[in-house]
């Protein structure tokens, strides 16, 4: 009984301990001591920078008026003004190869030969039968003017003799199939056919482009049909030409707008004088709308996260300057800038960079190109410090 009394005293004592520990310690922790954490976070010492209450070194930029450019922007594929895959009409050996890869070359200019003995010979005879058709023509064409020769054998012989010719022109036709012409001007692409190689209709035989100028099919959803028409000026970027933007114009417009996709087919055209832009390409077009005026910030000035969008906005407070976050609604973003729709005024200063490393309400350090610090209302747009940091 003395031993179960003794171990219940010795419980009600260790627990009167820790509940004196306890609040000793949460007194000590909202008095701060001198030496303590929240004293060292008050006066922005070793808590880091960035830490709640340190004043940390940033750079400005300023929201500016600026005149964005509406577009709609699509995507379209690169072909040559005019562009062939030349074959072959008949099966037949390759004689001769008249061109070079990548060669330009005129329009009608022979570019492959296959073997044509055989079709050679067939004119021949063929003529030779016009010649002897129309000798027998001519011969019972005098009878008849003579009264010697009935109406119904010229009649006879003048058939027999258009046959003949007929069979000329049919024979000169079946050896032109054996010549591969360019049907217009342009560069041939790259080849394997050579002498010997054995072609068959509808094989490929070489490609040729017109690349003097390049046209690009793209779609364009109906519902900006109003802003768009034939004549009107585009530009378009390449990914294979990084910050370089070409300009052309629309052509045409299809006469109808696709049932499934509710969108109308531009075709634009590009000049393409030093042979750049190749058939195949990506092209990203972009057809402008209009112009307005709207407020602007750096795209690095402004924060997302998820849904939401917020910058910093620079006040004073007293004697210090501090960073305000605001949130903001943001519109289309056009080179590195990002339209603000809400929140914010053309002429508010907000941190241009570094947004991680400050809180809301924490006071913050401006610095200038001359490494100094400096009131944020002498800042230039956009400046940055260019003085290495420690």
């Amino acid at each position: 009984m003395l031993r179960r009394h003794f171990f219940l005293v010795g419980a009600i004592v260790v627990l009167g301990l820790m509940v004196l520990a306890g609040g000793a310690k949460l007194a000590l922790t909202r008095g701060g001591g001198h030496g303590g954490p929240a004293a060292a976070s008050q006066k922005g010492g070793p808590g880091g920078p960035g830490g709640m209450g340190g004043a940390t070194p940033v750079t400005l930029a300023q929201a500016q008026s600026k005149v964005f450019v509406d577009t709609v922007d699509v995507i379209g594929m690169a072909k040559g003004r005019q562009s062939v895959t030349l074959t072959a009409a008949t099966t037949q050996l390759v004689d001769r190869v008249l061109f070079t890869d990548g060669q330009s070359v005129p329009k009608g200019a022979v570019l492959v030969e296959l073997k044509a003995t055989e079709q050679n010979a067939d004119i021949a005879q063929a003529r030779a039968r016009m010649v002897q058709a129309q000798r027998d023509f001519e011969r019972w064409k005098q009878l008849a003017a003579q009264g010697f020769a009935a109406k119904a054998a010229l009649d006879e012989k003048e058939a027999t003799y258009l046959a003949a010719k007929a069979d000329v022109v049919a024979a000169e036709a079946r050896e032109g199939d054996r010549t591969i012409r360019a049907p217009f001007a342009g560069v041939v692409g790259l080849t394997d056919i050579a002498p010997g190689a054995l072609i068959n209709p509808g094989a490929p035989i070489v490609t040729l482009d017109d690349i003097s100028s390049v046209r690009v099919d793209f779609q364009v959803p109906d519902r900006y049909l109003a802003s768009i028409h034939e004549g009107q000026p585009i530009s378009a970027r390449i990914d294979a030409y990084p910050g370089e933007a070409i300009q052309g114009r629309i052509q045409k417009l299809d006469t109808r707008v696709n049932e499934q996709t509710r969108a109308i087919t531009a075709r634009a055209e590009f000049p393409n004088p030093d042979r750049r832009l190749k058939p195949g390409m990506m092209l990203r077009v972009s057809v402008a709308q209009g112009q307005r005026q709207v407020v602007a910030a750096p795209e690095a000035a402004v924060s997302v996260q998820g849904d939401a969008a917020f910058v910093y906005v620079i006040s004073k407070r007293g004697d210090q300057t501090v960073s305000e976050q605001r949130a903001v609604l943001t519109g289309v973003r056009q080179n590195g800038l990002v339209e603000i729709r809400d929140g914010l005024q053309a002429g508010e200063q907000i941190v241009a960079d570094g947004l991680n490393k400050i809180q809301p309400g924490q006071p913050i350090r401006v610095l200038s190109t001359d490494g100094r610090q400096k009131a944020a209302a002498d800042l230039q747009p956009g400046a940055r410090d260019a003085r290495p940091r420690a």
